[in-house]
């Protein structure tokens, strides 16, 4: 299967130090060699990076992990093909508007019989099980909402019942982001910590890198990372409960 990995912070945050753990397991560490993506959000606009070659060994990663960009909301993603051939359109994450925002979508599991969902408008442009129900989603998200909704959290409520119904299908992971909330739904794994005052050293486990994020922060950052297994050995990572879903906004838990 593949790997998840997001990033809700109160701050514009870089997340290098974890991406770096994480493009281990992209052919290195771990067998998730079929491509790799990250989209990062920077008020209303988004940047994406997405390649189908290994991460570990890839030009664009190196850059990505060398170049601090700052956001407050990043969804990563290392892919194992299970569904789709490896190619750039079946690279996760995969982006789409809804509502006048950008949607960032990554998942981790297998599905089946996916081809029922219903997609409405929302034609996949690839051949993966995760982006055709991506699809589905945004077109109940469409059908549920006519007009632009004024209770966000209601609708993440809302997307936790898909996730719910998704499952049936099989495993359903996902990391879902409109670029200011954060949403995490489980199957299997999914693990998240987070950071905040007093701040401690973090040692990565696929790499010999060790930070110090009392050197890197102010008293006030709050940092939470979302991983589909723990990426460092010496902090308190938290497990989220199987048919779990999770809603972060500017690193705090809100369901």
């Amino acid at each position: 299967m593949c790997e998840l990995l997001g990033m809700s912070a109160n701050i514009p945050t870089d997340i290098c130090f974890s991406f770096s753990g994480l493009i281990q397991r992209g052919g290195k560490t771990g067998p998730h060699k079929d491509g790799w993506g990250i989209t990062f959000y920077e008020g209303k606009g988004c940047r994406i990076f997405r390649d189908p070659n290994p991460s570990y060994d890839s030009p664009i990663a190196h850059f990505v992990r060398t170049y601090p960009i700052k956001s407050q909301t990043v969804i990563s993603h290392i892919r194992q093909a299970n569904s789709g051939a490896i190619a750039l359109e079946n690279t996760h994450p995969f982006i789409r508007e809804w509502q006048g925002k950008h949607w960032t979508f990554a998942h981790n599991g297998q599905l089946k019989g996916f081809k029922s969902i219903p997609t409405g408008h929302y034609i996949p442009v690839g051949t993966t099980d995760s982006e055709h129900a991506f699809c589905g989603l945004l077109h109940s998200l469409n059908e549920k909402y006519r007009r632009k909704p004024a209770n966000w959290p209601a609708v993440f409520r809302f997307i936790a019942q898909y996730a719910e119904t998704i499952r049936k299908k099989g495993v359903f992971n996902i990391l879902l982001s409109d670029g200011e909330y954060l949403f995490a739904s489980c199957s299997t794994n999914l693990y998240f910590l987070t950071r905040k005052a007093p701040f401690g050293k973090a040692v990565l486990l696929d790499e010999d890198l060790e930070v110090d994020f009392q050197k890197e922060t102010t008293s006030n950052d709050v940092v939470t990372i979302i991983a589909t297994q723990p990426l460092t050995r010496n902090e308190p990572w938290e497990k989220v409960q199987p048919n779990q879903s999770i809603l972060f906004l500017h690193g705090e838990r809100i369901f």
